[in-house]
């Protein structure tokens, strides 16, 4: 079973995380760090508190707890998502800061020349942004931005989310059926 780290945080859009972890969860252990602004967006947007991410092959860590495994390039992962990836973040980890869990399990994940997808989910980009997600793209991190096209016939909010999460599902190599391949 491959393993993957999912982090969530302050950036609107956990639409996508939640839906993420909804098709994962039965393909993968997966280990879940929740931001505090990420969690205050679980609320606010979908009315959902951390424990939503649970189940048999579900690890819940805290934020805060940056000594927890995941930190460790000794543990194997077959990856990483941030989604939805604030800005902040995507600049911390963009540095080498790693002051929470999150951002230090995504420099274990880097460093380690791991599979590390970040989803910003903000518009427009400044300068910095860019700078940012160019050193991102340059540490070897796939920029997956929430973008949904809509030449696959999206009619609804959620074909507009897993238009997103099957992209992310594509970058991971996870099976899905979420949308059919473009045929032209």
């Amino acid at each position: 079973m491959k393993r993957f780290i999912l982090g969530v945080t302050g950036a609107s859009g956990v639409c996508y995380a939640r839906r993420l972890f909804d098709v994962l969860k039965n393909h993968a252990e997966l280990h879940v760090v929740i931001s505090e602004r990420g969690a205050e967006l679980l609320k606010l947007e979908l009315d959902l508190d951390s424990s939503y991410f649970s189940g048999d092959n579900v690890a819940l860590y805290k934020n805060s707890k940056i000594n927890s495994c995941i930190a460790s390039g000794s543990f194997r992962t077959d990856g990483m998502v941030v989604v939805p990836a604030s800005m902040g973040t995507i600049g911390r980890i963009a540095s080498g800061i790693s002051s929470t869990l999150v951002e230090r399990a995504a420099d274990v994940i880097l460093k380690e020349k791991r599979k590390m997808i970040v989803v910003p989910r903000e518009t427009p980009f400044s300068t910095i942004h860019l700078k940012n997600i160019l050193a991102l793209d340059q540490a070897g991190a796939v920029v997956l931005p929430a973008s949904p096209g809509f030449y696959s016939g999206q009619k609804t909010f959620d074909d507009l989310v897993d238009f997103v999460v099957a992209r992310i599902l594509d970058q991971l190599d996870i099976e899905h059926d979420l949308m059919d391949p473009y045929q032209g």
